[in-house]
């Protein structure tokens, strides 16, 4: 078996995302494994060279994992040859020009979203990676986790008939900060800092539907700012200028209605995080994280709306589950995989900067929506 290394730059793994999903449960569970197997007797063996501004944070992570490489100065990272690509899982206010330097050194792009702060800047990323011809892709996790992938697997057999519309619940009460601990680090309710739920989980929404459903041709969307005041990692007291919920409704390309509510003002009366309901002519589904249930038309009840009597039984008992029939990996160590593989097989790949670019441009959109209260199409992207 022939071991071909591939040396990655990893900016902001001291962070919990950074850290947890893309370190510990990507890369070095991909080391664990033996590699990353391409086949033919060849085997794919990613060396991760940690990056960030906490030398002492980066010094930690690297003896707790027995890695020998990490960094403080990017600038001379990025100029070492031997570095094959560059993720970044940074604040997104300092992402865009890590990336335009990672670019300019030539090094292939691996990012999470937003990949920028504004469409504007997520354009230019696409264009420059284009023109610099590496290979370039970013985070796109919901798709590849095992409740959305059964949904997908109901799509592509034709369980729902004519799709007629999606609804998505998600969110959890982020604890403000006083009297408990918040959950998120306090830069996400700051705008000043790149915060917002909106520029969080608008691109989240915008690939889940465009890949399991179509386009987004228009998005209309009230985003408010429930907890005015939040508490930091020191104790202290700031204004949270930035916004907490995103209630909004994306009609597509089919003549389909979406409805997604995201918040971290709400508690969970759900089976999970975060829930898909999708209605069609022939069935339904209702897909979280990572189970899907279903009613197919042939075995709906038919209710009877009556408030004078309670009710006899369990709505929710009346839905199938979907098996798994398979094993899942974790979403982000499987995209991961599909990605180092474009670079060194050049294997197709579509989740690319500007499939990021489209993210940015629907949460910008829908802030713009909410600000001055009206509905907007959403143009397609090219580059």
């Amino acid at each position: 078996m022939t071991r071909r290394t591939v040396r990655i730059a990893m900016n902001g793994v001291t962070g919990r995302m950074g850290y947890r999903q893309h370190l510990l449960r990507s890369i070095l569970a991909l080391r664990e494994q033996g590699g990353l197997d391409l086949g033919g007797g060849e085997t794919l063996w990613p060396e991760p060279v940690l990056v960030g501004r906490r030398e002492h944070a980066l010094k930690e992570i690297a003896e707790r994992h027995g890695l020998t490489e990490w960094s403080t100065d990017l600038d001379a990272v990025l100029e070492d040859d031997t570095i094959d690509i560059y993720f970044d899982a940074q604040v997104t206010s300092a992402r865009v020009e890590a990336i335009k330097n990672a670019i300019d050194a030539g090094k292939h792009i691996y990012t999470e979203k937003p990949t920028a702060t504004d469409v504007e800047g997520a354009m230019e990323l696409a264009r420059l990676a284009r023109t610099a011809g590496i290979k370039h892709g970013v985070v796109q996790d919901k798709i590849f986790l095992p409740g959305l992938l059964k949904l997908k697997r109901l799509i592509d057999g034709g369980f729902f008939g004519e799709i007629l519309s999606v609804r998505g619940e998600f969110g959890y009460w982020v604890f403000e900060g006083d009297w408990q601990d918040a959950q998120r680090p306090s830069w996400n309710y700051r705008a000043e800092d790149g915060g917002g739920i909106t520029v969080d989980m608008f691109p989240h929404w915008e690939y889940v539907l465009h890949e399991l459903f179509g386009r987004v041709a228009s998005v209309q969307a009230h985003i408010t700012t429930h907890i005015p005041q939040r508490w930091d990692e020191h104790g202290k007291p700031y204004a949270a200028t930035a916004d907490d919920a995103a209630y909004g409704i994306f009609e597509l390309d089919s003549g389909a209605v979406a409805q997604i509510n995201s918040s971290w003002a709400v508690r969970v009366n759900r089976d999970e995080l975060v829930e898909f309901q999708v209605d069609g002519t022939h069935g339904s589904a209702v897909a979280g994280l990572r189970r899907c249930r279903v009613q197919h038309r042939s075995a709906t009840p038919k209710p009877v709306w009556n408030p004078d009597l309670p009710a006899t039984e369990s709505f929710r008992d009346q839905w199938q589950e979907v098996p798994d029939n398979g094993e899942f990996d974790n979403g982000f160590k499987a995209q991961w995989e599909l990605f180092l593989r474009h670079v060194v097989l050049d294997e197709p790949y579509h989740w690319d900067l500007l499939a990021g670019a489209r993210g940015v441009q629907l949460a910008e959109l829908g802030l713009r929506s909410s600000a001055e209260g009206r509905r907007f199409d959403v143009p397609e992207l090219t580059l």
